[in-house]
């Protein structure tokens, strides 16, 4: 494994974000202060491991060293120890391997989730529901912190769409791989006659932008405003606080309602756009599909699916990695750890192999 001159230019630089983090002047600026610090993270881990790994081949030769002119009732003792530092000289190189994989641009940024109802009418509405309860309890067991930017519900109780902020440390690593079709199959509260039925809901994920990630100019955006309505159409509120905004250059559209002030509504519908815009750009660089919405939720069929949760058998299916768990009750309480898991296996292996994508 060749990394001794990559990892030498990175502990330079772990040096230089020491020293740089000891300035005061550091504190004034909180983005510079929050970027160091995260940086300082990643490369402490490289950094000590590498260290520690130095060590230990220095103590594999001296103890060869010894072996050398080792008396017979000393010998075996000394084959042991070199057995053991050189197994744990494969799990350090093990460990700074997968420490030294490229880095997901996006690791660290808040989270912003789109929950939609697609094919099933309001049976498909009620699963985007099911989905949401799950995402805001799995969030609570990760400890991360959740706010609900806007939801339509929709007649029955469900929700035509919804959006999440999620704020988390490892919120994009975790939730990233959920984005894209989700398929039901159980028997719809309008189901007379018992028959299990087949709907989906489709998820986007983004990662929060920051203003200085995507400047807006002004003059690209189309604002209205409107009276909030509720399900089936009723208004809700006496005044216009409902806005929408249309990024005339994309054509995207993002509407809120959900707060009682305009001025509320139009900061989150901008918070929403400019993850997409985000997302968008990255994408193109990547010189992936057009858009992250694209690429994620296809045209939200029934059989454009990355996951499928039965009822019936109790069976959550992710098609993406041939995982099949019969604990779906568990999963919709917010214990998606083991699929989670799963994927970033699958993610952490494809970067080994050279196979991403």
């Amino acid at each position: 494994m060749e990394y001794s001159d990559r990892v030498a230019s990175l502990e330079r630089e772990y040096e230089n974000v020491v020293v740089e983090l000891g300035d005061p002047s550091v504190y004034g600026d909180q983005k510079r202060f929050k970027e160091l610090s995260r940086r300082h993270k990643e490369l402490e881990a490289i950094v000590l491991t590498y260290r520690k790994l130095n060590s230990i081949k220095e103590d594999i030769d001296s103890a060869r060293e010894i072996i050398q002119i080792s008396e017979a009732d000393e010998l075996s003792a000394m084959e042991d120890e070199l057995k053991n530092l050189e197994g744990q000289q494969r799990n350090l190189e093990e460990e700074l391997e997968l420490l030294l994989l490229p880095r997901d641009a996006n690791d660290g940024k808040n989270v912003i989730l789109e929950i939609r109802g697609a094919e099933g009418g309001e049976e498909a509405n009620l699963f985007a529901k099911d989905l949401l309860d799950m995402y805001l309890r799995f969030s609570d067991r990760m400890g991360w912190k959740v706010e609900v930017l806007g939801a339509d519900p929709s007649e029955r109780g469900g929700y035509n769409e919804a959006a999440l902020l999620v704020k988390g440390e490892d919120a994009w690593r975790r939730l990233k791989h959920e984005g894209g079709p989700h398929r039901v199959q159980r028997v719809p509260v309008t189901e007379s006659q018992g028959r299990i039925h087949t709907s989906s809901a489709t998820v986007t994920v983004l990662p929060e932008a920051d203003e200085v990630d995507v400047h807006i100019d002004p003059n690209d955006l189309r604002i209205d405003v409107y009276r909030s309505t509720g399900p089936g159409g009723q208004s809700v509120n006496t005044t216009d606080s409902a806005v929408r905004i249309t990024h005339l250059p994309s054509g995207m559209v993002v509407a809120m309602q959900d707060e009682k002030s305009q001025i509320q509504n139009r900061a989150k519908a901008l918070q929403v756009l400019r993850a997409r815009l985000l997302k968008m750009e990255q994408d193109k660089q990547a010189e992936a599909l057009s858009s992250a919405r694209k690429s994620q939720v296809g045209g939200g069929g029934r059989s454009e699916k990355i996951r499928t949760y039965n009822f019936k058998e109790n069976r959550v299916t992710d098609h993406r990695i041939g995982l099949t768990l019969y604990k779906l009750d568990r999963i919709l309480l917010g214990e998606l750890d083991e699929v989670s898991d799963a994927l970033l296996i699958d993610e952490r292996s494809k970067q080994l192999s050279g196979n991403e994508g």
